[in-house]
């Protein structure tokens, strides 16, 4: 029945044709023929036409409370004649003496600042950029973001104090130009791979270099870049529209989205995830953060600004849980991996919010005290800047606490490589996730850095925060196995630090052995350095994961946020964490997986991973095994989209612009002229078939008709 049913289906749709064909004029096959022939050949044409640009990282449009940042193209993308600019002087052909507008600009990374970009701002020559990476990095330091990170939403205002808001004490970053938070009306891509830029370059050489002050003669060559969004204004605007399209529409098309990921936390005594930690007891928190931003989207090396920071605060995690006696501390500690505090703090704002509002396991009164880990690379020199509150610090019984932190913090660096030293009593606080945690309490706490006053980070979010900024180095020759368990002068720094900082947190808990024992692995800390800076996608990372995330190691690490979550970083500090601190428990795998199932499993206080395990020896086949650890996901949504307060001066309102498709591509373009002549002739060609076909038509009966036979009778 089935075959008799498609070819009955068959019959019909040859008879349907048949028809068509019948009613039709001959002209309209002649038409058909040619579109189907355009069809077929239209992909090998555009493959002719264009060069794609598949290395390419846009730079895309962010919305808070109050205005909107970055860049787009219009709908249909923008296209100009390529023009490159290695120097300032070449600026006036494009600005002024360019008889070829608009200009699609090809910008030497050395030129990509502030003062150039505001020259090129709101001109109609210009029609888009594309920014070749420079190498080495600018000596002179290079910085999109705010000279005053996250200003108005740490703890100093008018109201806490005011001496100290918006950077009147100290300027943080002094070269941050704030290019990441201006608005252009324009594409800009930056070029990440040295043979497109080279490609690009070799066609500007061969159709676009003015000859003898003249303009180039066509063809030029063009370039045309597609990055349109669909936010605008702010993020009330777009979260209002989201809003209403969800309300009424059937299929709502959402225009922008929150940034949004997860904090990781884990404790060093387990603790009731889901219930609620006694009042009596006393935690300390050690935080940092693990994002990083950049002008362009997703690309996020942040080695000093996060890595640096996240990597030894994971090795003193791992340090304190090898002590012998850490079930028997007084105090609990709680390691703590804040996401999107770049953008206004989003993860510890959260986790405060949480607390406040029962939310979390801990309230803010568990809290005894707050260690954070801030850039700590040590850049120049081996000292470390103990930063304090000086305005809490008022406050008699905090100023005790505070005091006896740091003599703690102090005396367990005595006999290390490196220093710690207070940065001063007047000092404010660098912008830190502390912050927003005093903002709701008092609570004493210390945060360190490499530097006293103003960042030694002289590329705090940039594209440049790369592991060179670090000073790590490698022999020539190394295999990726043997690059990954090399130890990097820079590991042993930080190694130093995490040492330092185990130590001091288990004096801080109540530990009285002898500390010595308690050393962070420097072969630990180069594996991490090596996995979050260099290459994700190494054997150490593909044995700690699960099997079902393995997709997320891509080669090149970046830590940007972004909308989805979580985020390879997030879900890799997670497991790295778990590594470090977790035990690896006999269980199957269907018991690792359902672990409420096994009565001893105690669900509520662990968590427990089935990870994928090291490679057998010569074999493509892996050892798996089960994972038990304290390690915990939180939610790092703004407060301000949980309370729909999307105008908010409170909580972090960054948002992301949604887009449909983002690419970069060049090609020879011809003169306005020789196109309209080709139109012209194209039109007329068209013109001149469609009569021809019509009298063919119109005479096919003469034309076409069967000649007499001569031998035939009639009768």
């Amino acid at each position: 029945m089935a075959a008799a049913g498609r070819a009955w289906g068959s019959r019909r749709m040859k008879a349907a044709a048949g028809s068509c064909r019948a009613q039709l004029p001959a002209w309209w096959g002649l038409l058909l023929a040619v579109l189907a022939a355009g069809s077929c050949q239209g992909n090998s044409v555009e493959r002719k036409i264009y060069i794609p640009l598949n290395k390419t990282a846009p730079c895309v449009r962010l919305l808070n409370a109050t205005h909107q940042i970055g860049c787009q193209s219009s709908i249909s993308g923008d296209t100009g004649v390529i023009h490159m600019v290695e120097k300032e002087e070449d600026l006036n052909w494009v600005l002024v003496d360019g008889p070829h507008p608009p200009y699609m600009i090809l910008l030497d990374g050395n030129l990509f600042n502030r003062r150039v970009m505001l020259q090129l701002k709101g001109t109609s020559r210009v029609s888009g950029l594309a920014v070749a990476i420079s190498k080495p990095s600018p000596p002179q330091g290079f910085s999109p973001g705010l000279k005053c990170p996250n200003d108005g939403f740490g703890v100093y205002s008018k109201d806490y104090g005011p001496q100290f808001a918006h950077c009147n004490k100290t300027v943080w970053n002094p070269v941050g130009s704030g290019l990441s938070y201006e608005d252009f009306d324009f594409p800009i891509f930056l070029l990440e791979d040295a043979n497109e830029t080279q490609v690009i370059k070799q066609c500007y050489q061969d159709h676009n270099v003015p000859r003898d002050g003249s303009g180039p003669e066509y063809p030029l060559c063009a370039m045309q870049l597609f990055s349109h969004m669909h936010a605008v204004t702010s993020t009330v605007t777009c979260m209002r529209r989201s809003s209403l399209q969800s309300t009424f529409s059937i299929n709502p098309e959402v225009v922008c989205d929150p940034l949004l990921d997860y904090n990781v936390w884990s404790t060093l005594q387990p603790i009731n995830s889901s219930g609620k930690v006694d009042p009596e007891k006393e935690v300390i928190i050690v935080a940092t953060r693990i994002d990083s931003h950049s002008f362009f989207w997703n690309i996020a090396p942040g080695a000093e600004s996060a890595v640096s920071s996240f990597v030894t605060h994971l090795a003193a995690a791992e340090a304190l849980h090898k002590a012998s006696d850490v079930h028997l501390l007084q105090r609990n500690i709680m390691f703590t991996f804040f996401q999107g505090e770049t953008f206004d703090y989003i993860g510890s704002s959260r986790m405060v919010y949480d607390m406040e509002k029962d939310k979390f396991p801990l309230r803010l009164d568990n809290i005894h005290s707050f260690v954070e880990l801030n850039q700590v690379a040590l850049s120049n020199d081996s000292i470390l800047w103990m930063h304090t509150d000086p305005v809490s610090r008022m406050n008699e019984s905090v100023e005790v606490q505070v005091r006896n932190l740091l003599d703690i913090l102090s005396n367990s660096s005595v006999g290390a490589n490196v220093t710690l030293q207070e940065a001063g009593y007047s000092q404010p606080l660098p912008p830190s996730s502390f912050q927003r945690f005093l903002r709701a309490r008092h609570i004493p706490g210390v945060v360190l850095t490499d530097h006293k006053t103003a960042f030694q980070n002289r590329y705090y979010q940039s594209m440049y925060d790369t592991p060179e900024n670090i000073r790590m180095q490698y022999p020539e020759g190394l295999s990726p196995e043997e690059t990954l368990e090399y130890v990097t002068d820079t590991a042993k720094s930080l190694a130093e630090v995490a040492t330092v900082v185990a130590r001091a947190l288990y004096r801080l808990a109540g530990g009285a052995n002898n500390t010595s024992a308690i050393q962070a692995d420097p072969k630990t800390v180069s594996r991490m350095l090596y996995g979050f800076l260099i290459k994700m996608n190494n054997s150490w990372f593909q044995s700690i994961i699960k099997p079902d995330i393995k997709g997320i190691l891509g080669d090149v690490p970046q830590h940007y946020v972004a909308v989805s979550s979580p985020v390879n970083t997030t879900y890799l500090v997670q497991y790295v964490l778990a590594n470090l601190t977790g035990t690896v428990v006999n269980l199957t795998k269907e018991e690792c997986l359902n672990p409420e199932k096994t009565p001893s499993s105690e669900k509520e206080l662990y968590e427990y991973a089935w990870v994928q395990g090291s490679l057998e020896p010569n074999s493509t086949s892996r050892v798996p095994y089960c994972v038990r650890s304290t390690v915990h996901l939180s939610k790092a949504l703004s407060p301000a989209f949980e309370l729909r307060q999307w105008g908010s001066t409170e909580y972090s309102t960054w948002t992301e612009s949604r887009w449909k498709e983002i690419h970069a591509r060049i090609f020879l373009v011809a003169s306005k002229e020789l196109e309209i002549i080709t139109l012209v002739v194209g039109i007329a060609i068209l013109i001149f078939s469609l009569i021809a076909t019509y009298f063919i038509n119109a005479k096919a009966d003469v034309l076409f008709s069967i000649p007499r036979d001569p031998g035939a009778v009639a009768y």
